[in-house]
């Protein structure tokens, strides 16, 4: 079952654009081969296949993943009752910004105060306390903003600042929660690159439903 989770680790050798990858449903494989960029920010509207077989992967340890990747979809409804939505994505390397703050700074760096936002992330791992914080703040300033966080693992879940940290999301009125195979399935058929004029269907890793229970009753107890 999963444990404690993100170990720092370094930069993994790869092929630059992910081309080429012999095995992607080997994850060590797929760490010998991706590359993270360091120090930037990367939008677009979907991810690599490499990336979120890689990234996304709820697993019991995370070594070389230090990137957060956060799919985000954005529903702005005007007070005449129009619903508009964006959807797309951010990756972050951790050494660097990372992706929670980016999105307030670079998608969404304004609200309208006639306009209703609600905001669903589907991100790699939780917050960080620096970012929980960041969150926080734009909660606390945006009244008309209800964001939702679903994510695949649970960033250093065992150390009380990351506690502390995801409890005062709860508070200020952030909704968070593990995601569910159903979940992964929904980023892979909206997020993620096919191959055109095809559309391959997910295919769940071996352990998907068991870690997402153990990261769901490790949530529900620093909640509580």
């Amino acid at each position: 079952m999963a444990q404690k989770e993100e170990a720092a680790a370094a930069e993994a050798p790869a092929s630059q654009n992910g081309e080429e990858l012999d095995n992607l449903e080997d994850p060590e494989k797929l760490k010998e081969l991706i590359e993270l960029p360091p120090f930037e920010i990367v939008t677009g509207e979907r991810l690599p296949v490499n990336f979120f077989k890689f990234q996304f992967r709820n697993v019991e340890y995370s070594s070389g993943r230090n990137k957060t990747f956060l799919c985000y979809v954005i529903e702005a409804q005007s007070k005449g009752g129009q619903v508009q939505a964006t959807r797309g994505y951010l990756e972050d390397e951790h050494a660097a910004a990372h992706a929670e703050e980016a999105f307030f700074n670079t998608i969404l760096p304004a609200f309208d105060p006639a306009v209703r936002y609600v905001v669903t992330w589907y991100v790699s791992s939780s917050p960080c306390a620096a970012c929980a914080d960041r969150i926080i703040k734009t909660l606390n300033k945006a009244k008309n903003l209800r964001l939702l966080i679903l994510v695949g693992r649970l960033f250093m879940w065992e150390e009380p600042e990351i506690q502390a940290a995801l409890r005062r999301l709860k508070e200020a009125g952030c909704r968070l929660r593990i995601m569910k195979p159903q979940d992964f399935e929904y980023v892979w058929q909206n997020f993620v690159e096919q191959e055109e004029g095809e559309s391959k269907a997910f295919e769940p890793w071996e352990d998907i439903q068991e870690n997402f229970l153990y990261y769901e009753e490790k949530l529900a107890d620093i909640l509580k």
